[in-house]
Order: structure tokens, then sequence, then C-alpha cells
């Protein structure tokens, strides 16, 4: 039988999401009336993918003799270096940093859960996160333990995120916690910089107390209403007592989803801590997926350190973010005066609705040809592949089953 083969721990089926997509895609081909906001990919309101052409033109113009060779383990230092340049811009802390080439952001989360906890250990996480966080730690035989996302007054809850540190630096003598912040996926939520001085202030105090690390999932930054970098001055200038790592995505950041280009970077005041990082990770690459995509990584690299191609690049990406925020304000419009409950919106592929009966809830949308993801206690919609002028049903159609 072929199951005797598979190890006890082999999970199995499709993603969810995928799966969702999957059907979507189906009965659109069969002739029906599908609205699918399901995958987190940014779609033109045609239905086309959205790509930024200078990327694509980076991308043929790396020689394939070049590109078809292997990467280092950690990555061209060129693409090292240029990726720290972009998230820590000229902020004194690049000299106290080692970035890692990652195969997408999901690999540098991989790497973080692996190299930062131990076997059965847990990674703090928020009630509403990305699905396949459970999938990584659960493959890694590492856990999540979550804490409530919004206090009573729909701001970040402090509180519980102080909580779920402490507990598991009881429990195990160590925390990573994860935050996918800005724009987090499912909510479209984004820290103000109260909130990310006081997660700040609160991870740095427990990293008095124990080894804590605070990773930062960077995914959708780069399509937030306001691409302001002043999150990072507020953290680092807090934590001098614990880790601060970063899931960088240029899978996402320049919309090559299936070119897998992506890093971790890690920032500590300590010297020799990061080469000995620098060396556990590097040995983690090795022994996971040995190298990543060259092309990406040169192609990356050349874009983030030529001035001008870095600028037509985010000139590019700012029509992106115009599409986005143009459904962004649709969705507020057609929700607005409704009962629908989401959390505070400024950007980025998702936003959240939420609902106690979410399972049932889009089985009823389904019904209807609308397509969501649903999670415990909310439906997650990607306004990032529904066209503007189709929210206003989505928007029907969430208020007809959720109300």
């Amino acid at each position: 039988m072929v199951h005797e083969f598979l190890a006890g721990g082999a999970g199995g089926g499709n993603d969810p999401i995928f799966a969702l997509n999957a059907e979507a895609q189906r009965r659109r081909a069969a002739g029906e009336s599908i609205l699918n906001a399901t995958l987190g990919t940014l779609l033109r309101d045609d239905g086309s993918l959205f790509v930024l052409p200078s990327v694509v033109r980076a991308m043929n113009e790396v020689p394939a003799e070049v590109a078809a060779a292997y990467a280092p383990i950690a990555g061209d230092e060129p693409f090292t270096r240029a990726v720290r340049s972009d998230l820590l811009r000229a902020s004194p802390w690049i000299d106290s940093s080692l970035a890692v080439a990652t195969p997408g952001g999901s690999g540098a989360l991989h790497l973080a859960l692996t190299t930062f906890l131990e076997r059965g250990q847990a990674a703090v996480v928020p009630e509403f996160h990305w699905g396949p966080y459970a999938t990584m730690a659960s493959h890694a035989d590492r856990r999540l333990s979550t804490f409530r996302m919004f206090a009573a007054d729909g701001r970040f809850d402090l509180e519980s995120y102080e909580r779920g540190l402490a507990a598991c630096i009881a429990e195990q003598g160590r925390a990573l916690a994860i935050l996918n912040f800005p724009c987090n996926n499912p909510t479209g939520y984004s820290l103000d910089r109260d909130e990310w001085r006081d997660v700040a202030s609160i991870t740095a105090e427990a990293g008095r107390r124990a080894p804590v690390s605070l990773m930062i999932d960077y995914a959708y930054a780069r399509f937030a209403a306001d691409d302001r970098e002043d999150w990072l001055e507020d953290v680092r200038n807090e934590l001098e007592d614990a880790l601060l790592l970063v899931a960088w995505s240029g899978s996402k950041s320049f919309l090559q989803y299936g070119a897998r280009i992506g890093a971790l970077v890690a920032v500590h005041r300590d010297d020799e801590f990061l080469r000995k990082a620098h060396d556990a990770l590097s040995f983690a690459c090795r022994g996971t997926w040995s190298n990543c995509n060259r092309r990406g990584l040169l192609a990356i690299a050349g874009i983030l350190g030529d001035p001008a191609a870095r600028d037509r690049v985010r000139g590019e990406r700012a029509e992106a973010v115009a599409t986005l925020m143009e459904r962004v304000a649709a969705f507020r419009t057609a929700s607005h005066g409704s009962q629908l409950r989401y959390p505070r919106y400024e950007g980025g592929f998702f936003v959240s609705v939420f609902s106690q009966e979410a399972q049932a809830v889009a089985s009823r949308l389904r019904e209807l040809g609308v397509f969501v993801v649903p999670m415990a206690g909310a439906v997650r919609v990607a306004l990032c592949s529904t066209p503007v002028g189709e929210v206003p049903r989505l928007v029907d159609a969430l208020v007809d089953t959720v109300e």
C-alpha cells in the first residue's frame, strides 16, 4: 500500500486556499459568473496578472549561462547586501545585520521556526494569521501558540501579546513571535506608530528575561497605503535585548510569485552572535533547499543597486498600489451603513469580515458564485484579485450572508 511508505507525521490533501481557487476556476470554465476572492495574487481589473515591466526586463537580461549556474548557498552577496539596504535604508543598524537568501518569504519563516525554536516548541502568533504558518510549524515539528489579536476597542491587543510571550517563556525558556505587519494577512490591519512602540517595548522586556526573537513577516509592506519605515526605527530603538528578524519577500514586493525570491534578515547588536547565526542559517539553507533561484536573485539585486531602475520599479508598483486603494475605497463605500465588521484597513491584499459562522458564510457565498476563505472567526476577502467593478457585488453578498 502506498500509505505504508509515508512517515507518521505526513499530512495530506491540497492547501484549502488553492482548493477553493481550483473549484472557482472549474465553475467559471463551465460558464458560471464567479467572483473569486481567494488567492493572494494581484490582478488587474481585466483579470490579467499584475506584473512590473521593469522587473520582467531585468529577469530577462540576466545572461543565460549566469542564471543557470548555482547561486551561493546563502545567496549572492550583491543580493543580500541590497536586501539589507532596501529594508534598513540609511539606518546605522545595517552594519548590525545579516541576510540569507530564501525561496520567498516562506523560506524565511521556515528558517526562523527551525533555527530559533527547538523541536516541540511553539511560536507566538495572533489568532488571525496566514494559515500556512501552522503547516510550516507542524512539518518542522514545531507548534503555534495564539493570542487574541484585537482588544475591545478594535486595536491590537497588547496585553494579550504580552501574556502570549510570557506563557511561552515560562513553558519553553524562549520565545519566537511572528507578526505580519504592515498589511496583515488575512485582516489588512497595520500597526500605527504607538502600537509599534508598545510591541517593541513588550518584546524588549521579555528579552531581558529569556532569549526572544521578533519576526516581522514583511510580505505585503510595499502595498501599504503609506510606504513608511517609521516602524523600524521604533522597533530597533527598543530591541537591545531581543533579536529582530524580518521575512523579506521579493516574490510579493516585485510581483514575481513564481520566482521565489526572498530573504531572512536578522538585526542584532552583537557581531559574534550575527556570525554564528549566519553560519547556522547557511547550514539550514544547505540542508533544506540548497540554493535559491539565481536569475531572480541577480535581477532583484540589479534593480535595488541601480537608483534609476529602483525608481522605475517604484513607479510601476505605485500603479499597483493605486489599484488596490481604489478597491479599498470601493469596499468601504459599499459596506458603509451595513453591519459588516472588519478591522482597520488601510491597504494590502486582504481584508477580513468577522463572523462566528465563517464556514457556513463561505459555503452560502459559494452558492452565489462568490469565493472567499473561511477562518476561525472571519472570512478572508482577497481584494487583490477582485475587480473594482465587482466590489459592490462582493459586499452585497457578504451583507446578505453575514448579517
